[in-house]
């Protein structure tokens, strides 16, 4: 999905699946001042950015970009002959030279230093609060987990909570999660714990985490992730009483279909 100064664009396909710009509907709509806001739901999406920055370029009309989620970025090194995806779709966005760009929760400093003149956004530490005092989280008996050093790193800067991390083994190429270790003051039992962390998959990570935390004594548990695939309906965290639940925004999904989902509207910050 693509808005254009808050618009949604209504990009149409030929018969043969190629891309039909508007050029009205951008004209209708052009300002100042513009932006492009880029909600990723596949790979098309890049050439259909590449046309309307192109189209602009064509006008000598400037433009910022925000975007909701960056594609690629868990790849965001290389590992054996695994390819830098992250740094080739970067590289695409820099040839569009855009004004600025915005990431919403970026998954790591490389996405940041990858792309030029890009500044991150971060949702997740400006939720914390709400969703600290909707679930009665008590700053001196609960804790927050930081499922990694990734995470930890990213929110670990949030003030007046007491933190847990976790120390993960995963196995690069598949992705798959070898095992995890809770690493910090061991709480006492009885306590409450909300897992923050920029991107739910399948949620195996986190069901691993909830059963750490509920081995040391949590009896409630929640998570509050910047981007929520639609996988997560695929796996098991939804099944279980784990997680009690799950907190995202709408980088990703459009609507709850669980009601153990809360979605916040971002609206692109």
């Amino acid at each position: 999905m693509l808005k254009f100064n808050g618009v949604e664009l209504g990009l149409k396909q030929f018969p043969n699946g190629e891309t039909l710009i508007n050029g009205d509907e951008i004209l209708t709509h052009m300002a100042e001042f513009n932006t492009i806001v880029w909600k990723y739901e596949n790979d098309g999406d890049l050439v259909k950015l590449m046309f309307i920055k192109s189209y602009l370029d064509d006008r000598r009309v400037k433009c910022t970009l925000t975007i909701y989620y960056l594609p690629y970025s868990r790849m965001d090194r290389v590992e054996g002959t695994s390819a830098f995806t992250l740094k080739y779709t970067a590289a695409f966005i820099n040839n569009m030279n855009f004004e600025s760009v915005t990431i919403i929760e970026p998954h790591s400093d490389v996405s940041l230093a990858l792309i030029d003149r890009s500044i991150g956004k971060y949702p997740t530490i400006q939720l914390l609060e709400q969703v600290a005092n909707e679930v009665g989280f008590d700053s001196e008996m609960d804790y927050l987990f930081f499922p990694d050093a990734g995470a930890q790193k990213r929110y670990s800067k949030v003030q007046g909570y007491q933190q847990l991390v976790g120390y993960k083994a995963r196995d690069f190429q598949t992705g798959q999660i070898k095992s995890l270790d809770v690493v910090g003051h061991t709480p006492s039992e009885g306590f409450k714990a909300i897992i923050v962390d920029d991107l739910c998959s399948y949620g195996g990570t986190f069901m691993l985490s909830a059963e750490k935390l509920k081995a040391l004594g949590a009896t409630h548990i929640y998570l509050l992730v910047g981007h929520c695939e639609h996988s997560i309906y695929k796996g098991k965290i939804l099944e279980t009483d784990l997680i009690d639940k799950v907190y995202t925004t709408d980088t990703i999904l459009h609507q709850a279909e669980h009601d153990k989902i809360h979605i916040f509207a971002m609206g692109g910050l």
